[in-house]
């Protein structure tokens, strides 16, 4: 329930972000923040859980969060995608208690009731004795995600049963999303666990920094340029475009500064770039062949990154790519978790080089991921104080100084360079619509059954174990 006093400071900070550009200090470490956004964000929108590589085989599974709601993902022995919340229908009880794994079945360590990878009630111990075969096992299986869809290998989940479809939330986000995801036939793999990490921050912190702030670099990550991992010029994020869509969504596309040659495509392999000149359009090629560095946000709070960086002073630089989860604990606490992802297709040398590329910069140890902490572990700790929480942060840079880019080749609202915060505050002016939305903004349709909307194809059949 939105209290009145919480009603009121979001009510004037959507007009302020709108007229002011500013964002009351509040929003970043408010108990009563995390609790209704819980319901109004995390209860709406459409929430990243993995991707599809990560379960290529019949029995394979995931478990992943939306908010405190915990989900296993897995593909069934027909090869469908599926998402079911990890709780007993007898007493709550997790019943899969791996975070990966492989198995046909799940059975709950409490009481033993035992259900399918399609989440079918298919055991029940004692049912004679105890329900004298009374029980019916099909009203009592696993509860299915109320939406559960795919795009280009990344699998979303929605605990809203009336959410719009994916493809309409992504809306114009999709451009951006192929140029990174949909450079090959065979697409991108997942390679390892995800890497994970507890921060004592705000996890709109994270989302707020992909999705825009490029501004940052100059002087967060200014040991980087004297270290030689980034560009030479301490200001090389302004080069670029900043590029926001509806929902929220939002990222930033940075070129080399000027003089500074760099390969086109990032340097990736010469049998990857001759495919994606296949499957792109000619405007998202124009795009990406000038591009060294893509940040961006798909609300709520999943990040990407595709940078060209080195993973040492003395080695060229090579490309990655990585996807950020930032996962609610607490108004001051999030889980991260960091994939790293590489074109299937990509030769074995280059897989080597982008992961070590990785490691040393994005990585849990990375240079650059622990400037990132620092700085949102302390902004988190600051703005949890009682006077601090009357303040207002500043989201005004480039008014009155920049103007939107009509000869931007791509879709959504676009700026001529990446020192702007555009980004940011269309992110935070959609969420703080959606914290004052008494109902739902939408009213889309539910697949309803846990299995994922779009077809995904078949896995090779391979059998799964028992049970986990």
């Amino acid at each position: 329930m939105l209290s009145n006093e919480l009603r009121q400071t979001l009510q004037k900070g959507l007009h302020d972000v709108k007229s002011d550009w500013t964002v009351p200090a509040s929003i970043i470490n408010d108990p009563e923040v995390h609790d209704v956004e819980r319901e109004r964000v995390f209860g709406h929108a459409w929430v990243f859980l993995a991707h599809e590589s990560e379960i290529p085989e019949r029995g394979d599974y995931v478990v992943r969060y939306i908010s405190e709601d915990q989900f296993i993902v897995c593909r069934d022995e027909d090869g469908e995608i599926r998402g079911h919340l990890n709780a007993c229908r007898h007493r709550g009880m997790q019943v899969c208690r791996a975070e990966m794994g492989n198995a046909s079945h799940f059975r709950c360590p409490y009481h033993g009731w035992t259900y399918s990878n399609t989440g079918s009630l298919v055991g029940v111990p004692a049912g004679k004795d105890a329900y004298g075969n009374q029980l019916k096992k099909s009203d009592w299986n696993l509860r299915p995600m109320p939406n559960l869809a795919t795009y280009k290998g990344l699998i979303f989940g929605s605990l809203d049963p009336n959410a719009d479809s994916l493809e309409d939330y992504l809306g114009d986000m999709k451009f951006y999303l192929d140029i990174v995801l949909d450079r090959s036939e065979a697409g991108l793999q997942v390679v390892g666990a995800p890497q994970r990490w507890v921060v004592d921050a705000n996890w709109k912190l994270g989302a707020d920094n992909f999705v825009g702030d490029a501004y940052h670099t100059m002087m967060t990550h200014r040991s980087m340029v004297e270290l030689g991992l980034a560009p030479p010029d301490p200001q090389f994020a302004l080069y670029g475009e900043h590029v926001h869509t509806e929902h929220g969504h939002g990222l930033g596309i940075i070129g080399p500064p000027p003089g500074m040659p760099l390969p086109e495509f990032m340097g990736m392999p010469e049998n990857i770039v001759e495919e994606l000149g296949r499957r792109l359009t000619p405007e998202q090629v124009e795009i990406f062949r000038p591009n060294a560095f893509i940040h961006g946000t798909v609300f709520p709070n999943l990040s990407i990154g595709n940078f060209l960086m080195a993973k040492d002073h003395l080695s060229p630089p090579t490309p990655f790519l990585t996807l950020r989860l930032w996962h609610p604990l607490g108004p001051d606490k999030m889980e991260v978790m960091s994939f790293f992802l590489v074109e299937k297709e990509a030769p074995d040398w280059f897989k080597d080089e982008s992961y070590k590329a990785y490691l040393r910069t994005f990585g849990i140890s990375g240079a650059f991921e622990q400037d990132d902490a620092e700085n949102w572990r302390s902004i988190t700790r600051v703005l949890g104080g009682q006077f601090a929480k009357t303040g207002e942060l500043n989201y005004q840079m480039g008014r009155g100084v920049l103007e939107p880019d009509p000869n931007w080749p791509g879709p959504g609202e676009a700026y001529p360079l990446d020192y702007a915060e555009a980004n940011q505050r269309n992110f935070l002016e959609y969420w703080m619509q959606l914290m004052l939305a008494d109902t739902p903004l939408h009213a889309g349709n539910s697949n309803g059954n846990g299995k994922v909307e779009t077809s995904a194809p078949a896995a090779p059949k391979t059998p799964a174990k028992a049970e986990a």
